[in-house]
């Protein structure tokens, strides 16, 4: 957007303060105005001249400075975003307390504007019954606390309680900004969702495959995670992106392997979305040496196709079956006449649901951007506007969980 936003960054005292410094960075090239709020503890692990020197602006950390100001009430009264990361076992149960014995607290407390808190502790802070209340308590007040990634910890720990990414917290906290909060809507619902384009082999070096980068597919799982749903991504290609913290990933390459790995997941599942874009075709063998160009015996100039299994349309027949329940919702990208082509696909396939998108001039592939048409199968179209890919994200599980009520 345009408009400049003010954006209050807090910093709590953990060893992953320093991935602060990126997520400061992150909100300032996109034109945000940043104030970078830590706790004392947190300025053991990162200065504060680093942080006024990348937002530009002055580091305080008590509410006793500028008081003729009022500072500590005023920085909360003028954010438009507050995001907290990391943030600590202890900053967390202050601020579910209702503390305000520092800068960020009292910020915090004063507030009218989103909250988005990421959390980052080892692993037995983070599952101890005490953070697991406050965190419910925060969420039930509107403040969205981010699902921590699972990983390295301080020392040789491994598990979940590590830190997302910066530009993982980030896509997420603008999309608070744009799309609005949202609260738990999807606790306890079995997701699975596929992503990325998937491959084909001719031979070990070749293959067929197409443009698809997975981006909106993790999107979905992104928010489908922060809602509360136990989340299954079957991912082809989507070896550039980081996998969304709290989701389960399945690797898979071919359109077969996604074929099995998604209907095997759907039948415990709830919703099932098919965002990847999935061959049509493979060839008709592989050949188990790389094929030389020029030798007429070894056929390279010349590749038989056929068709792979339809596994959206396979879904369908599974829950007419009755292997499955799962609401069923798929993606169709086109080059011309988007509204037509994904309407045909949409009565052929028998979804519940599909987003049809135009690729035309190579939009939407590779793109941190979005747009199209959600169909119904009750006739619904329900435009979805230009948006990052997070926000279009949002906005089709808002039709989802409108279509499932």
């Amino acid at each position: 957007m345009s408009e400049k936003r003010n954006v209050v960054v807090g910093v709590s005292g953990g060893i992953a303060a320093y991935k602060a410094c990126h997520l400061v960075r992150e909100f300032t090239e996109a034109g945000d105005n940043v104030r970078v709020v830590p706790t004392e503890s947190a300025l053991n692990f990162v200065g504060a001249a680093t942080f006024e020197a990348l937002s530009g602006n002055p580091v305080d950390t008590g509410v006793f400075t500028k008081v003729d100001e009022v500072q500590h009430v005023r920085v909360g009264q003028e954010a438009d975003l507050i995001v907290i990361a990391p943030a600590t076992a202890d900053v967390i149960a202050r601020i579910a307390a209702g503390r305000a014995d520092d800068l960020l607290t009292a910020t915090v407390l004063v507030a009218t504007c989103p909250i988005v808190i990421a959390p980052a502790m080892h692993t037995e802070m983070w599952l101890n019954p005490a953070t697991q209340a406050n965190v419910d308590t925060l969420r039930d007040r509107g403040i969205v606390v981010l699902e921590p990634a699972h990983g390295r910890l301080t020392g040789k720990d491994s598990g979940p309680g590590r830190l997302p990414e910066p530009s993982q917290i980030a896509a997420m906290a603008r999309t608070v900004m744009d799309h609005g909060t949202f609260d738990r809507s999807l606790f306890g619902k079995n997701v699975v969702i596929s992503a990325g384009g998937t491959q084909e082999n001719i031979d070990p070096v070749r293959f067929i495959g197409n443009r698809s980068s997975g981006r909106q597919g993790f999107a979905l799982a992104d928010i489908a995670v922060n809602r509360g749903a136990n989340v299954t991504i079957i991912a082809g290609d989507t070896d550039d992106l980081l996998s969304p913290p709290g989701a389960t990933v399945v690797k898979v390459r071919s359109a077969r392997q996604m074929y099995q790995a998604v209907h095997d997941a759907a039948v415990d599942a709830d919703i099932v979305i098919m965002a990847a874009a999935v061959a049509d075709y493979r060839p008709e063998e592989e050949a188990g040496h790389k094929l030389k160009k020029g030798h007429a015996d070894e056929q390279l100039a010349t590749i038989t196709l056929v068709e792979n299994p339809d596994i959206l349309k396979g879904l369908v027949e599974k829950r007419n079956s009755g292997e499955t329940s799962a609401t069923i919702v798929g993606f169709a990208a086109e080059t011309d006449n988007p509204l037509e082509y994904g309407k045909a696909k949409l009565a052929r396939k028998g979804a519940d649901m599909l987003m049809v998108n135009s690729v035309q001039g190579g939009k939407v592939f590779g793109e941190e951007r979005n747009s199209g048409w959600l169909l119904s199968a009750d006739g619904g179209v329900e435009e979805i506007a230009d948006g990052t890919k997070h926000v279009v994200a949002a906005e089709i599980w808002d039709a989802i969980e409108s279509f499932e009520r």
